[in-house]
Formats: C-alpha cells, sequence, structure tokens
C-alpha cells in the first residue's frame, strides 16, 4: 500500500490505512510528522484511475492500493470529524431516550446538528445532560464499524428499529445498497443510516461543545412532524474549541436581531408578518447613505436607472421558467379580473421586457439596466433569520445585455467592480465561487458549457482564487459568488453575478449586428450587495452596530455641560446641521457623565462637551467613541477633520 501523509511517502505491507498507520508509527518512520499532525489522521482518500474517494481507516484496501491520510490540516478531515460527532449526538440522545427517532445529521461549516423525534422538547439542562453522556460514550472509545447491505434489507432493518424517518428516506433512494454504521454500546447496539465515512472510534472526538437546540419541521415541510434541531462543534484542539467559544461569544454580543431595534434600526413584528422589515428612521438613513453611494459608481460605470412593478401577470414568470422550476419559493398566484398574476420573486423579466421594448443595435451593447428593486419570495418560516433571510427584500439588482464576444470581458469588469464596492466597507477578505450547472436547468448543454468556460477565463484573470462548486448554478445559468469575511473571520454570501443564454432564447430578445442581421445577446444578471436587507444586517455585526462616520445615522452628538451652556450648544450644533451633518443635542439636565453613557450606548462616532472653558475659550473639547478624549479644538478645525474623514470613508 503507497501511503502519503502530508507531504511524504511510505511504502507499506498492510490491509487497511489504520494498520498502515500503526505499523509506520512502530517502525519509527514517522519522526518527522508533528505528533499532533498524527494524532489528528481521522479518514483517508483513495485514488483510483476512476478519481478519488473519502474512505475509512478501517476500510479494507488492495495491496497496490494509493491512499492519502488526512488530519487537522485539511478541511475534510474536520468536516468528519464533526459528522461523526454527530452521531455520537445521536447516540447520546438514544441513549437517554431510547425511543427517540432519528432525522438527520450532517456536519455544518462550523459544527454539526441532529435532528431527532425526543419524547420531550429539548430545554437547557437536557442539553447538558446529552453532552455528558456525550463524553462518556466518547470516554469508552467505541469502534464505528461500517457495513454495506441490500436496501430492502436497510428498510426492514430500520423498520425494526422504529426509525421511521430512516425508513422514509431509504424508500426514496434509488440505490440497491446502503451503507450503515453501528457502534456497540455494550448492552445495546446504536445503528445509524450513513454513506460515511467517520472517524475510527468515538475516542477522536475530544474537544466538542453542545451549543443550542431549536424546533424544526422534518425536512422543512410545515405539515410534517416537529424535531429538535440539537446544534454542536468539534474541533481537533482544546484551544480551536476555546476560540471558537470565544468568538461566538461576542458574535452574540454583536447580533443585529438585538442591536436593530436597540439602536433604532429596524424591526420585524408579527402584527406586520414574519420575514417582513420595518425601516425605521435610523436605518432608513444609512440604508439610503449605502444606495446613494452605490447609485452614485453605477452612474460613473454606464449604468440606468429603472423602476418596474411589484406584480406581473403569471404568463411572465412561465416564460421565464420560474414558475416551472422556482414556484415553491414564490406566493401564491392571485387572480384580478380574471388574470392571474404573481409577486415578483426576481426582477430579470421586467428588465428584458424594457431592452425588448424596442429594436436594439450593437451599438447599445452592453446596455446596463439597474434597479434597486424589492422582490418577494416565500421562505418558510423554519428558516427566516432576522434582515439575513427575510420574505420580502430590496435587491441592488442589475442586468447586463451584452454580445458574446464582449462578455467575457465585462464579467472581468464586474469581478472588479465587486471588489471596489466591497472593499469600502472595510471587510478582511473574500471567498469566490464558480457554481457550474444544476440538476434541474433550462436551455441547450452546449450554452451551459460556453457560460461556464466564459465565467472561468474571466475569474482567470482577476486574479482571485476560487473553486469550483459542481451542481450549485442557478437553473438558467452558472454563477460567480464573491463571499465576504467580517471582523470575527466568518464569511458572508454576498455578491452574484450570472451569465444566461437561456433567458434570452426564452423570449426571444435580439439586437441588430453590424451585418445588419439579428442576433441574440447574452445577460448577465448581478447582485453586488446581494440584498439591502442582507447586507445591512451584516454590516451591523461586523460593525457591532458602530457604523463608521460615513455611514453613522447620528455622526454628532452635541452635548451641554448645565443649562447655562445651552444657548452655545445650540449654536455649534446649529452650524454642524448647516455644513450637512447628522447632529443631535442632549441639552437634557442629566449629568454629563451620563449623557456620554447615552451616546456610547447609541454607538454614536463623535461628542462635542460644551462647558465653561468652552464658552471662554470659543473652542469644543470633542470625543471618540473608541479613542475618549480627542482635547480641544476650534469648530472650524473638527468640522474639517469630520469632511475628510467621510470623503475618505475610513473604517474606525
Amino acid at each position: 500500500m503507497r501511503i502519503r501523509i502530508k507531504d511524504k511517502v511510505f511504502q507499506e505491507d498492510a490491509s487497511t490505512p489504520l494498520q498502515a498507520l500503526e505499523n509506520l508509527r512502530k517502525a519509527g518512520k514517522l519522526t518527522g510528522i508533528p505528533k499532533g499532525d498524527l494524532k489528528s489522521i481521522v479518514v483517508a482518500v483513495l485514488r483510483t484511475p476512476e478519481g478519488e474517494k473519502l474512505i475509512d481507516l478501517s476500510e479494507n484496501l488492495p495491496a497496490d492500493a494509493e491512499v492519502e491520510l488526512l488530519g487537522r490540516w485539511d478541511p475534510r478531515a474536520l468536516e468528519v470529524l464533526r459528522h461523526s460527532a454527530s452521531h455520537l449526538l445521536a447516540m447520546a440522545v438514544k441513549s437517554i431516550w431510547r425511543e427517540a427517532k432519528l432525522g438527520i445529521g450532517p456536519a455544518t461549516e462550523r459544527g454539526f446538528y441532529y435532528d431527532i423525534d425526543t419524547p420531550e422538547p429539548i430545554n437547557e439542562e437536557l442539553l447538558k445532560e446529552i453532552e455528558e453522556k456525550m463524553r462518556e460514550i466518547a470516554k469508552m472509545d467505541v469502534k464505528f464499524s461500517r457495513r454495506v447491505i441490500p436496501r430492502t434489507e436497510a428498510i426492514e432493518l430500520f423498520k425494526s428499529l422504529g426509525e421511521d424517518y430512516k425508513v422514509e428516506l431509504l424508500e426514496e433512494m434509488e440505490e440497491d445498497e446502503v451503507s450503515i454504521y453501528e457502534n456497540d454500546l455494550g448492552d445495546w447496539k446504536f445503528i445509524d443510516l450513513c454513506r460515511g465515512p467517520h472517524v475510527p472510534s468515538t475516542g477522536y472526538i475530544k474537544h466538542f461543545k453542545l451549543l443550542s437546540f431549536s424546533g424544526v419541521y422534518w425536512r422543512g415541510i410545515e405539515t410534517n412532524p416537529t424535531l429538535q434541531r440539537i446544534y454542536g462543534t468539534a474541533f481537533f484542539t482544546e484551544d480551536e474549541l476555546k476560540e471558537f467559544l470565544r468568538l461566538r461569544e461576542e458574535a452574540k454580543k454583536r447580533d443585529h436581531r438585538v442591536l436593530g431595534p436597540q439602536l433604532g434600526l429596524f424591526d420585524i413584528v408579527d402584527e406586520v408578518g414574519p420575514g417582513l422589515v420595518l425601516w425605521h428612521p435610523k436605518g432608513a438613513i444609512v440604508r439610503k447613505i449605502i444606495e446613494d453611494f452605490l447609485w452614485n459608481k453605477l452612474v460613473k460605470n454606464g449604468y440606468q436607472l429603472l423602476y418596474t412593478p411589484h406584480v406581473a401577470r403569471a404568463k411572465l414568470w412561465e416564460i421565464s421558467g420560474h414558475l416551472e422550476f422556482y414556484r415553491e419559493n414564490m406566493f401564491p398566484i392571485m387572480e384580478v379580473e380574471g388574470q392571474e398574476y404573481v409577486v415578483k420573486p426576481m426582477n430579470c423579466p421586467f428588465h428584458i421586457m424594457v431592452y425588448k421594448s424596442r429594436v436594439r443595435s450593437y451599438k447599445e451593447l452592453p446596455l446596463r439596466l439597474a434597479e434597486f428593486g424589492t422582490v418577494y419570495r416565500y421562505e418558510r418560516s423554519g428558516v427566516l433569520h432576522g434582515l439575513l433571510r427575510v420574505r420580502g427584500f430590496t435587491q441592488d439588482d442589475a442586468h447586463i445585455f451584452t454580445t458574446e464576444e464582449g462578455m467575457e470581458e465585462e464579467i472581468e469588469k464586474l469581478i472588479a467592480f465587486s471588489k471596489e464596492i466591497l472593499d469600502v466597507f472595510g471587510f478582511k477578505g473574500y471567498k469566490v465561487a464558480l457554481s457550474t450547472r444544476p440538476e434541474k436547468y433550462i436551455g441547450r448543454l452546449e450554452l451551459w458549457e460556453k457560460a461556464e468556460r466564459a465565467l472561468e477565463n474571466a475569474l482567470k484573470r482577476s486574479g482571485f482564487s476560487y473553486e469550483v462548486k459542481p451542481g450549485e448554478g442557478a437553473f438558467y445559468g452558472p454563477k460567480i459568488d464573491i463571499d465576504i469575511e467580517d471582523a470575527l473571520g466568518r464569511v458572508w454570501q454576498c455578491t452574484t453575478i450570472q451569465l444566461d443564454f437561456n433567458l434570452p432564447e426564452r423570449f426571444d430578445i435580439t439586437y441588430v449586428g453590424k451585418d445588419n442581421q439579428r442576433h441574440r445577446p447574452v445577460m448577465i444578471h448581478r447582485a453586488l450587495l446581494g440584498s439591502m436587507e442582507r447586507f445591512f444586517g451584516i454590516l451591523i455585526e461586523h460593525y457591532a452596530g458602530a457604523f463608521p462616520l460615513w455611514l453613522a445615522p447620528v455622526q454628532v452628538k452635541v452635548l451641554s455641560l448645565s443649562e447655562k451652556f445651552v444657548e452655545r450648544a445650540r449654536e455649534v450644533y446649529q452650524k454642524l446641521f448647516e455644513a450637512g451633518f447628522r447632529v443631535e443635542l442632549d441639552d437634557s439636565d442629566h449629568k454629563l457623565g451620563y449623557k456620554i453613557r447615552q451616546a456610547q450606548l447609541e454607538k454614536i462616532p463623535y461628542m462635542v462637551i460644551i462647558g465653561s472653558k468652552e464658552l471662554e475659550t470659543g473652542l469644543i473639547s470633542v470625543r471618540h467613541r473608541r479613542e475618549g478624549d480627542l482635547g480641544s479644538m476650534s469648530l472650524e478645525t473638527f468640522i474639517s477633520i469630520l469632511r475628510a474623514e467621510v470623503e475618505e470613508k475610513t473604517v474606525k
């Protein structure tokens, strides 16, 4: 067996990767590899002429097998560790309630969860009990054993175990054979349906924590039973777990669902409806500033502004394919004067109709049409999450109609433009992905391949590193996603650039070329910020509610030391207001310390204090919310500082 561990390659006579690893360790051949790396090896990659796949370390292999062992240096190993931790969680729950029924338990980007039908709802006390049981089973070092059996046999097995949800999944599968994992816990055996792979035994799962719980509908369907979703996370080291928990506590302090209402930015109330946002004055100001900033950039980059209706005849969405491919995410069809109408989930068909309103020439292309367009999507109640997942939202949407010859150049410009816009908000980094043709799609295969090539060529020239996500494109075209990394290192979905040959065909749009013949344009769908709601929620958490000066809903608060300084404080307030700044005056009878604390809680960037010294000198005392006392200065100097900071869009 040929074994690779990081950059070292060994030849070892063994029947399984785990046995080969043990042989190498006993022979002292692994001295150059850190002990921590060796202890973290949990899974192997088997390479064959047909490709590669992840396998258990205990899998029997032929003598000429070529495998690579993976540990904490590879994200796939962490995913396997977390997936195994979800099974450990299920074992613990089944140890407490044998009658519990298992749903699904995947690894996630930040941990894992398991959906389980438990005899009673989970609470904090039960969560601690489950975690303790997990630690107990982990110390038992119970082996994960894999078996492949006929699907029909698996159905009968899980029926006998009373695992109704597993039976439902099995009955929908097309495979003739499936794999199951067994863990012998002494007086009983835990059995789960799973493709794997898993760590060799529960003893490998040492550094984990259960985080929270919630009720979810089985498979996200409201008419199905409610299961208990238990969330957790796992890492290879205690330090990694501690750092994750530290950042998680920091994230709680930044939660936009808490800060938004506290700071008077937005609200979501039951009387209006779930997933529908009320923008309060301060939030609306920030949104308007972002929209104005973006619109000025769009004009300089050759975009033209549109406004389109919120509803349209259903026929339009039938042509676009949304009624066929996106129906479950659309609000119900309504009937008006005998005609069927739908609330728009996308702006694309409207922009196409604007394009189609007259004959277009090649001289007009690329034609860039932009809209801050509000759309409505029927997101299930279980997935709604503050501003990050809503039912009504406004996209900074645009559609670019271009020639086939010019599409790659246009995509390159879009990638650069996206980074230019996002850089202004001070994000730490970006993650870029190319998502290709999904299983259900419209259009001809050769057009999809052409579109995917064009996106990939533009990405290669952009200088961004990227990953390919097979099958995750939109039903009408492949896409580039640019995700942003915030102040806590969390990654958020943001910019989308989609290349579409199909809707121009379905709507039969053309342009007149140099040869005076009709040609089919290519359509690029793009949203730079994604949606105003989601982006605003991300910004609140990125800045912890403390918006930089150019975005802050209130930029300066003028504080009078007592009643006899109110007149001067009002003069300063008026001059700042006339200079174009968003300013408030606190001329209340409260003590100065209280006023400063209130301004700090409101996360206002600057405070101007007016007292006896300021009255005598004609100067003002300035405080910054983070830097504290900045000393005395003239009002003119302060205004110059503010203007420079706003102009430069400084993030502090």
